[in-house]
């Protein structure tokens, strides 16, 4: 288990492990990229509300599954080191094609199809980079700890030790995403997109070096869990039809009798074939290895398929709450501004500030109540998380009501409601608390149910929720969209101009569809063993 070169101890030390600063300092890059992207989309490339979002969605989307094809590769033939240290060069290299793209856009700048062609580009190279890097990292890092950390269901104080690790690695991942958020909003803002993408380049590169210099002082293992199996498997099915092909020609029906006798005194099919079977039927639990892969991953589907809605929830700080925020007061003095996306850094503010008294406060006092020792279990965890984030789309529904009344009272000139954009807090506030029960609980839950040699691809299903989520969330837009736009194409929930929109029914349905997903999710869980 490595350390900082430090001499720290206790909680200090768990937190400035050098995989959590290295995963802080991609949440830095990544969130300094995506949290003001849909601003960046309608202000400099002109697109509208819905399509912004949409774009968006698509994106991150794309960057939350694609680490479950990549995990199965680094978990079955390649090394985790290197792939972290493979991503993480061309999680850079998109970055700077992003930086680059912008530097030069005031020169370049045209409506063309090629200019969000470039776009895309840039930021599907950074989606390639992630999808390798962020599983893999993640259980190199619980790897390192390992000895400390093992992923005992039966032994409470080991799995206290685990949850404790995933609830400080999530605690460093968002003090980067907070940095990111905050600093780099203001930066875009306030000095222009060039150096606010610059930076989280910059950041990268560093992280990066970082991890070169802490190689000495790892734990290597291969992180294969079939180790050329699949070979074996292949042969072994060739050998066995091969076989049966050969036995089917042994057995002309007319000359079934004589056949009979002549088994009797040699063997059906001689060859290669045979030591070809006899190697495989050797090695069943290695060549049944693909089945328990798929037999684990049916297991977790149906958790998987009911956490979807509250992975659509957790898009709407980047996207519509963004686009609230802009027609709302932000003023702060007279002279600054709040940029809209700075409001996302309350979510991970709340993470910080309250997942240490989830420990000292909330268990304690839970544990009093259920008789458990850890307080909840993982599934109950993720319960709370989940009734939270539907709490959060009641909230930001009613606020969202009381938006449009006050935008029939502004004057016509100005473009700002007089309602500040403070009142969009509670609802961040809300989505960061549940985020400290349901994204901590699942990762705990995907950590642990799949075998050791497969938590990468574990780590990757709990990223690829957030994914499908993007994608269930910008279909969701599109078909309340079409329903919803009038035949002379205005009246859209999703109206570029925020007077006209109802996004105080899009979070009406989220509430409703969320709430039904939770209900699901406590029938199952009695169920599930």
């Amino acid at each position: 288990m490595f350390f900082l070169p430090f001499n720290f101890v206790g909680l200090l030390s768990l937190v400035l492990k050098v995989e959590t600063v290295i995963a802080g300092m991609e949440r830095f890059a990544f969130k300094g990229v995506a949290s003001n992207l849909v601003s960046y989309l309608t202000d400099v490339m002109e697109m509208s509300n819905s399509s912004a979002a949409k774009y968006v969605n698509s994106w991150v989307g794309f960057t939350w599954m694609l680490p479950l094809l990549v995990a199965t590769l680094a978990d079955s033939y390649w090394d985790r080191y290197a792939t972290i240290l493979a991503s993480s060069v061309l999680y850079a290299a998109g970055l700077v094609a992003l930086t680059s793209r912008t530097l030069t856009w005031p020169w370049i700048h045209s409506n063309k199809p090629g200019s969000v062609l470039s776009l895309s580009l840039s930021l599907y190279m950074i989606s390639l980079g992630q999808g390798g890097y962020n599983p893999s990292l993640q259980a190199f890092g619980a790897e390192q700890n390992e000895d400390e950390l093992p992923c005992a269901n039966n032994n409470d104080q080991t799995s206290d030790k685990k949850s404790l690790f995933f609830q400080w690695w999530y605690f460093g991942v968002c003090c980067g995403s907070l940095a990111g958020i905050a600093v780099m909003s203001c930066i875009q803002d306030t000095f222009g997109w060039g150096l606010g993408f610059s930076i989280p380049t910059l950041a990268m590169m560093i992280s990066i070096l970082l991890f070169l210099c802490g190689n000495r002082f790892y734990m290597h293992k291969h992180s294969r869990i079939m180790d050329g199996k699949f070979d074996d498997i292949v042969v072994g099915a060739k050998a066995l039809f091969s076989k049966m092909i050969r036995y089917g020609r042994c057995l002309p029906s007319k000359e079934y009798t004589l056949v009979e006798l002549e088994l009797q005194e040699k063997e059906l099919c001689n060859g290669d074939s045979d030591q070809e079977i006899q190697g495989f039927m050797e090695k069943p639990d290695e060549n049944m290895k693909l089945l328990e892969v798929v037999k684990i991953v049916l297991r977790l589907l149906p958790v998987w398929l009911m956490l979807l809605m509250f992975a659509v929830i957790f898009q709407q700080p980047a996207t519509f709450f963004t686009k609230q925020g802009m027609t709302m007061k932000r003023n702060i003095g007279t002279e600054f501004k709040i940029p809209p996306a700075a409001l996302q850094s309350a979510i991970t503010v709340a993470i910080i500030l309250l997942m240490p008294l989830y420990d000292t406060c909330f268990i304690p006092l839970v544990r009093t109540l259920t008789g458990n020792e850890k307080g909840v279990t993982i599934f109950q965890r993720m319960a709370i998380g989940m009734l939270l984030s539907v709490v959060a789309m009641v909230v930001a529904a009613i606020t969202e009501k009381r938006r449009l009344e006050a935008s029939k009272n502004r004057e016509i000139e100005s473009k700002e409601v007089q309602l500040t954009i403070f009142w969009l807090l509670p609802q961040y506030i809300l989505l960061g608390i549940s985020d400290i029960f349901t994204v901590v609980g699942m990762q705990e839950f995907f950590y642990c149910e799949v075998p050791a040699r497969m938590r990468t691809v574990g780590m990757a299903l709990n990223t690829s929720v957030f994914g499908v989520g993007s994608f269930l969330s910008a279909l969701i837009i599109s078909v309340i969209e079409h329903l919803t736009t009038s035949g002379d194409g205005k009246n859209s929930w999703f109206s570029d101009d925020m007077d006209e929109a109802r996004l105080d029914y899009y979070y009406w349905f989220l509430a409703l569809s969320s709430a039904i997903s939770l209900l699901s999710f406590v029938i199952f869980c009695k169920f599930f063993r």
